[in-house]
């Protein structure tokens, strides 16, 4: 298995993948125009973010996204880990283990002083994943205002 960032050919199989994860979360569903959309600017986007992926035998399995801003509280720069999805095929066989690895690297060799994710809250698999890999809950609680449609 290979992680490498990921490109504008993956996309379409990035797409799946996202299509599995918003299939299971409350807050979002597929669509894959605006899936499409986002991705490109992030892959072509450096500065905001970076999309990795996991590859075996030649096909994408699996993708973890981190998306840069500024805390003004650490006055640095840190991410918010978005999209960590593995195709159903291949769970529990360490690909996930492995693009989270490799996103913390990335994040901290990138001068991030912080990680951010959110999962739902009855997500518990997702959440005891997180916590193996040095997450912790905050304090603070997400909101949310949508400002499309």
């Amino acid at each position: 298995m290979q992680i490498t960032p990921a490109n504008a050919s993956d996309i379409p199989a990035l797409c799946e993948l996202l299509d599995i994860l918003f299939s299971q979360e409350a807050d979002f569903k597929p669509d894959y125009e605006a899936q499409s959309r986002g991705l490109a600017r992030i892959i072509s986007s450096p500065e905001v973010g970076l999309v990795v992926v996991a590859r075996q035998d030649g096909q994408v399995v699996g993708m973890a996204n981190l998306l840069y801003t500024v805390s003004t509280a650490l006055g640095d720069r840190v991410a918010l880990l978005e999209d960590v999805v593995v195709s159903p095929s291949v769970r529990g066989s360490g690909v996930g283990s492995r693009l989270m690895e490799h996103a913390i690297q990335f994040a901290r060799l990138n001068g991030c002083k912080r990680i951010t994710v959110l999962t739902d809250r009855e997500n518990e698999s997702a959440q005891r994943f997180y916590q193996k890999h040095g997450f912790g809950f905050s304090a603070m609680m997400p909101m949310r205002l949508s400002l499309s449609e």
